[in-house]
């Protein structure tokens, strides 16, 4: 019997302390039913504190094999999952969450304007405006609004081009640079837990 395997990279649990391989991963079996196969334990959580806990595919295919050890399983995903474990699930405070996203708004906002006016000042943007306003015209006028307000219209839009979002409305299908940012750093967390725990587990440890 030939199983394929595609574990996820990361997996959560809560308040039980059974992962079952359909918690962790995707079963194909041709022509069969794959139920039983997917109820299987592949890991059982020893502590009572939230902690994160590394399963190797090689612990997958050993669980599975002891079931049907005539089976022959594929690995087509991961090779390491992270699973969190969380002894109650999380009560979301919609105040609090409008409170963290009201505080990155203004940080953010703080932190952009800054930056804009910190180049403008080391650009020189005011005079240079000011000299294609007195090439055009032949005045010398501090801040043109001819310029300075098509100037501004602009940089704002070429923020939201950018960025690809405004509101809940996008240019197009394609991902934002920050959810691409978003999805790198959580790459390269979870590659980082990795490690860390491949060698607590080394040294004879457990989750964090």
């Amino acid at each position: 019997m030939d199983i394929y395997i595609k574990p996820i990279e990361k997996a959560q649990i809560i308040e039980r302390k059974l992962v079952y391989l359909k918690d962790i991963a995707e079963v194909y079996i041709g022509g069969q039913t794959k139920g039983d196969i997917e109820g299987i334990v592949v890991f059982q959580i020893t502590g009572d504190k939230n902690a994160t806990y590394l399963i190797s595919v090689l612990d997958v295919i050993r669980a599975i094999n002891h079931q049907y050890p005539d089976a022959t399983v594929s690995n087509v995903g991961e090779m390491d999952i992270l699973v969190e474990y969380h002894k109650k699930a999380k009560k979301e405070s919609k105040t609090l969450e409008l409170l963290k996203v009201c505080i990155v708004c203004i940080i953010l906002f703080a932190g952009a304007s800054t930056t804009i006016m910190c180049f403008h000042s080391d650009t020189q943007l005011p005079l240079i405006f000011q000299n294609y306003y007195y090439m055009f015209f032949g005045e010398n006028v501090d801040m043109p609004a001819i310029l300075s307000v098509p100037y501004t219209i602009g940089l704002a839009v070429g923020v939201m081009v950018f960025f690809n979002h405004f509101s809940k409305a996008k240019i197009t299908d394609d991902p934002t640079p920050i959810e691409i940012e978003m999805t790198t750093y959580e790459k390269e967390t979870n590659a980082s837990v990795v490690d860390r725990l491949n060698k607590t587990n080394a040294k004879g440890g457990g989750g964090e």
